[in-house]
């Protein structure tokens, strides 16, 4: 028999959050939220890292429902392009990138273009330590050396203070173990790729140049397993 997922409501999810934060079991949350077994529970908590997500904001520099709605009526007036950046104070290529990425002039409504930008926020983004190879490799040298995550990320800051590139929060690193060690590459999330922290990762070259970094490396991490 096929069963419909339940979904958690926004005070539930406030409450899972809460409840975690306070030490307790994905069971004990599960059977709080009144859930049958604790997949739900655990797949949240294992989608966000076990970290708390943040209140969702709007950039300040995006577009609101409100734009939107100056641009469909722009739109219905007959207005150019330019003269409706210049009623907002956007650039002309901003409002017509917005027109174009929901279905041009004819089919523009300011409200569904508003809940499409809303969505493509939520589209999962990849890892900087994904995305880096130089930051990735100084994380894994320092993990090799049993440095914490809280740890590594100070002295990422103090060794490259003048390269935003280099910086990573201690956060970020505890959420790429969790989901590495939950099996969150086969699943396709953010997580980032695997280390290999022997004793020959510290007699690794000074620099992230040489061709033995090139070998992957496992970190074997203990994430927290409250089931």
């Amino acid at each position: 028999m096929v069963t419909s997922r339940i979904w958690f409501t926004s005070a539930q999810k406030a409450e899972l959050w809460e409840r975690w934060k306070r030490g307790q079991s994905i069971s004990s949350i599960s059977r709080a939220l009144d859930r049958r077994n604790k997949t739900g529970v655990q797949r949240i908590v294992s989608l966000h890292g076990g970290i708390a997500p943040s209140a969702r904001r709007r950039a300040a520099l995006t577009l609101g429902l409100a734009e939107r709605e100056e641009i469909s009526r722009g739109i219905a007036a007959g207005l150019a392009i330019r003269a409706i950046a210049r009623s907002l104070g956007r650039s002309p290529s901003t409002i017509c990138r917005e027109i174009s990425r929901n279905g041009g002039a004819q089919a523009y409504r300011a409200t569904r273009a508003d809940k499409h930008a809303w969505e493509r926020a939520l589209r999962p983004k990849q890892c900087r330590l994904a995305c880096s190879g130089r930051l990735r490799w100084r994380v894994a040298q320092k993990l090799a050396l049993q440095w914490s995550p809280e740890q590594i990320a100070g002295w990422l800051r103090r060794e490259y203070p003048g390269d935003p590139s280099m910086r990573i929060s201690h956060e970020v690193i505890y959420r790429s173990l969790f989901i590495q060690s939950r099996g969150g590459a086969q699943e396709g999330t953010n997580s980032a790729p695997a280390y290999q922290t022997t004793d020959a990762a510290r007699q690794r070259p000074t620099e992230p140049d040489g061709a033995r970094t090139n070998t992957r490396y496992d970190l074997h991490p203990r994430a927290p397993r409250r089931g």
